[in-house]
């Protein structure tokens, strides 16, 4: 079985929690790996979702350095809807 991993790049417009992640991450451009692995012995492509990551300033380093934290894809999902219902004012 293959690994293969997507990376996308999600915004916020808000300040947010994700389950799993102990702090309120600030409003921003985030980047997202998705790992799926293949499916063999079908006669069609198919892939199992493996893993979620998503990168965030490091706790406590202003921003300076990264780490990659891994989520559930319906908590970053949930982050998302919050996100987009939340006022602008």
């Amino acid at each position: 079985m293959a690994i293969v991993s997507r990376r996308e790049v999600v915004t916020f417009k808000h300040p947010f929690q994700i389950r799993g992640i102990d702090r309120l991450l600030p409003a921003g451009d985030y980047e997202v790996i998705t790992d799926q692995e293949t499916i063999d012995g079908l006669s069609f492509a198919a892939f199992r979702h493996v893993a979620t990551m998503i990168m965030v300033p490091a706790k406590g380093s202003r921003g300076l350095a990264m780490e990659m934290i891994s989520i559930g894809s319906v908590d970053l999902a949930d982050a998302q809807r919050v996100d987009a219902s939340a006022s602008d004012g």
